[in-house]
């Protein structure tokens, strides 16, 4: 699934590309997880002010309105320059072309739980849904230690899945909450309302390290992801814990173990992380 550092490398692969691009044509296959809530024929003619994000969702401003985009758990986008490339053919996954004088934006998702969502504005009823539960952002200078710590406090739950449920801190997804569990040395089982102040400093510093180390790197590519343009992530490839059941931990030499919470696998050193 498609976590922030992917979808954050996604925009800024064709954000550029794409800005003050006039829409020339769109397009819609098979039904997405939301209804695109207008006629694809009614976007012709507006322009792409600018690739914005929130969370996993990428906000395409326009001149009149605006789409939310999110990769669901298989999607991905892509950008061609239609002048120098030609347009590729649609294959059977994809579900959504918008035909700019730039470039072409397509939207690959085998899965069908992405979507893309016609707002009239970032305050319409549709965009408040999808956005107004979202957590502080982990790379913004707003995503502070004692307001995390704090929320901390109030949550029982395992701190795995309190990061994952993204409303105390958006986009820290099941690879990166592994790592930076691993980074702060904490089990992933731990209560969030157990986690010390001190402790919770480690993990606030271990989350942005983490999500910043991914995001240099382009993502991370398990299976099929790439960026807008084609190219792959390589985070994978530093990942301490994540994927790694049975191979040493490379801190201390033990197996890294594997275990399920809330259908999701957790990779963590019990070693390293003791409590």
């Amino acid at each position: 699934m498609p976590e922030l550092p992917e979808v954050e490398a996604t925009r800024l692969s064709f954000a550029d590309h794409i800005a003050d691009a006039r829409i020339v044509s769109a397009w819609q296959g098979l039904p997405l997880r939301w209804p695109l809530g207008i006629a694809p024929a009614q976007l012709v003619g507006r322009r792409v002010r600018g690739v914005r994000r929130r969370g996993k969702y990428l906000l395409l401003d326009l001149d009149e309105g605006m789409l939310l985009l999110h990769l669901g758990m298989s999607g991905s986008l892509s950008f061609t320059d239609v002048a120098v490339h030609g347009t590729r053919p649609r294959g059977a996954h994809d579900h959504f072309d918008l035909q700019t004088d730039r470039g072409l934006l397509r939207l690959n998702d085998p899965r069908r739980f992405g979507a893309v969502v016609w707002a009239e504005s970032e305050q319409a009823p549709i965009a408040r849904k999808l956005l107004d539960g979202l957590g502080v952002e982990p790379l913004d200078e707003s995503f502070e230690a004692d307001a995390f710590h704090a929320a901390l406090k109030k949550r029982r739950s395992a701190i795995k899945q309190v990061l994952l449920a993204g409303d105390v801190v958006v986009g820290v997804g099941n690879i990166y909450a592994s790592e930076a569990l691993f980074i702060a040395g904490i089990r992933p089982s731990l209560s969030a309302a157990r986690i010390s102040k001190p402790r919770a400093e480690r993990l606030h510093a271990a989350i942005r390290d983490v999500l910043g180390r991914a995001l240099a790197a382009g993502g991370t590519t398990l299976r099929n992801y790439s960026n807008a343009v084609g190219e792959r992530g390589n985070f994978q490839f530093e990942a301490k814990v994540y994927g790694r059941e049975g191979l040493p931990c490379t801190v201390c030499g033990h197996p890294i173990k594997l275990m399920r919470q809330g259908q999701r696998a957790t990779y963590y050193c019990v070693h390293c992380q003791k409590a």
